[in-house]
């Protein structure tokens, strides 16, 4: 096995054989691993579109906000009480319930048009209802692996390696995000290009997924040794790690926060975009592409430049330094939405231009794995699990109304107000992190 040799004279991981490591020489966190690629493909297959899917049973862009706000309250208040019960059923019943929880989400979505309104005299509801009660449980498992993720490689990589580590396990995890939406536009294509009914086989096969993965981590997964999430003390222990956040991570968190905030005001609404905005298509080798099934097709572009530039990007970092690069990825995530609404005045809406958009954007994990290394960096290496909770606790709270003040928008002013709202706040973000921002010193 290849590796790298330090400024000590020592053999440290490469990026290949850290992800080797992650993978194979652990038996439980190939089995987490497993389970977590095959949860995140079928939420990939299905989150993107479930906007596209709301509108069809009938909700506005406004209530398609709403959707993405409670996204972001399940992100940002999840991982605690996640950690939580682990804590008391133990790591591997956890598992299990969290993996049964996010699968019964995806037949939630599923039987959601069967249902049909439902009069309740005062009022009525309609069959998008059933898409939130569908979110509250198909998150449940992504509750518990964030902090143990972070933790893992900050124990197993050097620190100035962190940034090649994470390369290795995004890769892993990415990879999910390219075959979900490139199988789900497959999909659609069967089905004759429409969101109904094709998107019911799309959650069909998630719901397969989640059941196999389910049943497969509750069979091999060890947690005999596992101490992910023994530390959890309540209402106290998040007030004392937020309090605790290292200063290094101050800027970033600033900045960091500035542009999700941005990206959470649009990111529901790229597929409403494309589909309904845009009204793009394509025929390719003579196979007509509609909307619906092209914007699968322009998601896999996006994910194919992430996998290309995520390990050269990471290896940049250890000649120019974490910050720079993490500002590149921030500043790509601001203006993305501003090119991305107004291409229609200034080229034409054709597949080859909105598909050059989307391998731009693909730009933006460029900066992710950097990302991550600046904020466990500056962490104890037993402690970054808590302080990266804290630091996703505090950003995703404040990101919260996002996705509901760029429906509003949408909906009452305009797309493209919303969208270039979007563009200023996030490149205030990029500018501020720019500016403020201090590197990690293994990087420096």
């Amino acid at each position: 096995m290849a590796t790298e040799t330090g400024a000590d004279g020592g053999a440290e991981p490469g990026p290949l054989d850290t992800f080797r490591q992650f993978l194979s020489l652990e038996p439980d966190v190939l089995v987490l691993s497993v389970a977590m690629f095959a949860f995140s493909l079928g939420f990939q297959m299905t989150s993107r579109y479930l906007p596209e899917y709301m509108a069809a049973l009938g909700a506005t862009p406004f209530v398609i906000g709403i959707y993405g706000t409670v996204g972001n309250v399940v992100s940002a208040v999840y991982p605690y009480p996640g950690g939580a019960v682990s804590d008391r059923v133990g790591s591997r019943y956890a598992l299990t319930v969290f993996g049964l929880l996010s699968t019964l989400g995806f037949l939630v979505w599923l039987v959601a048009p069967l249902v049909g309104p439902i009069d309740l005299g005062a009022v009525v509801l309609e069959p998008w209802v059933w898409i939130f009660v569908g979110l509250l449980l198909a998150q449940a498992w992504k509750s518990f692996g964030l902090g143990a993720t972070f933790a893992i490689v900050r124990q197993a990589v050097p620190d100035d390696r962190l940034a090649r580590g994470f390369a290795s396990t995004e890769t892993f995890r990415r990879t999910a995000f390219l075959l979900g939406p490139v199988g789900a536009a497959g999909l659609l294509y069967l089905a004759g290009g429409e969101i109904r009914p094709g998107f019911l086989y799309v959650l069909g096969v998630a719901v397969a997924f989640g059941a196999l993965a389910t049943v497969a981590q509750h069979v091999l997964y060890d947690a005999s040794e596992d101490t992910v999430g023994k530390s959890f003390e309540g209402i106290e222990g998040i007030v004392r790690d937020l309090q605790g956040l290292p200063a290094e991570l101050r800027p970033l968190l600033v900045g960091d926060t500035l542009v999700r905030f941005a990206n959470g005001m649009v990111y529901t609404f790229f597929v409403l975009v494309v589909t309904r905005f845009l009204e793009v298509d394509a025929t390719v080798a003579g196979y007509y592409l509609s909307p619906e099934v092209l914007f699968g097709v322009l998601l896999g572009i996006e994910m194919i430049v992430a996998l290309l530039v995520m390990a050269p990007a990471a290896a940049l970092a250890e000649r120019v330094g974490l910050v720079p690069v993490v500002g590149a990825g921030f500043a790509v995530y601001a203006v993305f939405p501003v090119l991305l609404i107004f291409t229609p005045q200034f080229a034409p809406a054709n597949a080859v231009v909105v598909a050059t958009l989307f391998a731009f954007s693909g730009l933006r994990f460029a900066g992710l794995p950097s990302h991550k290394a600046l904020i466990v960096g500056p962490a104890e290496r037993d402690a970054g699990g808590r302080v990266t909770g804290a630091y996703y606790l505090l950003r995703n709270t404040v990101v919260i109304p996002s996705a509901a003040l760029g429906g509003a928008l949408w909906d009452f002013v305009s797309p493209e107000v919303a969208f270039s709202v979007a563009t200023v706040i996030g490149l205030l973000g990029t500018g501020y992190f720019l500016v403020f921002g201090r590197e990690f010193e293994a990087y420096a």
